[in-house]
């Protein structure tokens, strides 16, 4: 399982994730849109992932979950 569990479709593509990952493993995928027109986040290299949560503490639309191992 994945740290990171991304919901694309209520992700607006703010980028405040990407801006508060400490590992900078955090993209908006220009390649995807959500049902809203939204690119949404994604993560590069789950492998990475420190589990800080930073990135769903500062998600406002809660689109994002961190699982600890």
């Amino acid at each position: 399982m994945a740290p990171i569990k991304i919901d694309e479709e209520n992700c607006k593509g703010c980028e405040l994730c990407i801006t508060i990952c400490p590992k900078h493993i955090l993209e908006i995928d220009k390649k995807k849109l959500n049902s809203m027109g939204y690119s949404p986040a994604s993560i590069l290299d789950e492998d990475a992932c420190i589990e800080c949560t930073f990135c769903a503490q500062m998600c406002p639309e809660t689109a994002i979950e961190v699982f600890k191992k």
